[in-house]
């Protein structure tokens, strides 16, 4: 440049009045260069990537939604799959991230985070339904009323409705004319008095507060296992799949 910017003696150096100003107008740039090269790093280590989960429609609709909706505005670089799916599908071979299960289904090699509380059964009609049927006192009078069934790939079939009062344990095959593979279509079928629907007490809470159902058999229905996360190696986890995780995190 043939700029002095350095003078320089023995025992000092010092800028010229040349280096002071060319400081001046560099020394800001620099720093929004350092800045800029902060934020690059932040951005590094924010969690990204897709998480694959393997769920029932009634834990996503109840439980992956309501959560997962709140938090993904935080991580625009999180993408999350959820696939509606009835079988116990091997999570490692079909190359999911995580499933979900009820408790008592779980394999015991997996990692389980439990994502809800203890759930409850509801048997439930509508009053139409009722309007020319006596209601049932106990599971057995249910061979008398017309059943909403539900397909199971997990349970072979049909899946049959348990009942616990006590130390007494009924399982009970139930017959109707008609038969879906989820629980949203029961529900509608029940509204519509098509027959008596047996799902997850939350999936009717609703329609029982506002009279469109009517809650039966309600001292059979008893509290089981909520709801887990599980996936099979901490050490496998990305950051996307531990803030998901811990979105999901039931709270006592």
């Amino acid at each position: 440049m043939d700029v002095r910017l350095l003078t320089r003696t023995t025992r000092s150096v010092s800028t010229t009045e040349a280096g002071v100003y060319l400081f001046e107008q560099v020394a800001p740039r620099f720093e929004e260069i350092d800045a800029e090269l902060v934020a690059v790093a932040q951005q590094r280590k924010k969690p990204a990537g897709t998480v694959r989960i393997s769920t029932a429609e009634h834990a996503a609709n109840t439980i992956l939604w309501p959560k997962l909706s709140k938090i993904l505005p935080e991580y625009p670089d999180i993408t999350v799959e959820v696939t509606v799916d009835y079988n116990r599908s091997d999570i490692v071979a079909e190359r999911y991230d995580a499933g979900v299960r009820l408790g008592d289904e779980l394999a015991k090699d997996m990692i389980a985070v439990r994502i809800s509380p203890d759930m409850r059964i509801a048997v439930v009609g509508s009053p139409a339904y009722f309007a020319d049927r006596a209601k049932p006192k106990i599971p057995n009078d249910l061979a008398e009323h017309n059943c909403i069934n539900l397909r199971l790939p997990t349970h072979g079939g049909l899946l049959p409705w348990d009942f616990q009062k006590g130390k007494r344990e009924l399982k009970v095959h139930v017959t109707g004319q008609w038969i879906y593979n989820s629980v949203s279509p029961i529900v509608r079928a029940a509204l519509e008095g098509q027959g008596l629907a047996f799902v997850p007490d939350d999936a009717v809470t609703e329609h029982i507060a506002e009279g469109r159902l009517i809650r039966v058999l309600d001292d059979w229905c008893q509290p089981y296992t909520g709801y887990h996360l599980y996936y099979p190696s901490r050490r496998q986890s990305s950051g996307a799949l531990a803030v998901i995780v811990e979105a999901l995190r039931h709270q006592d």
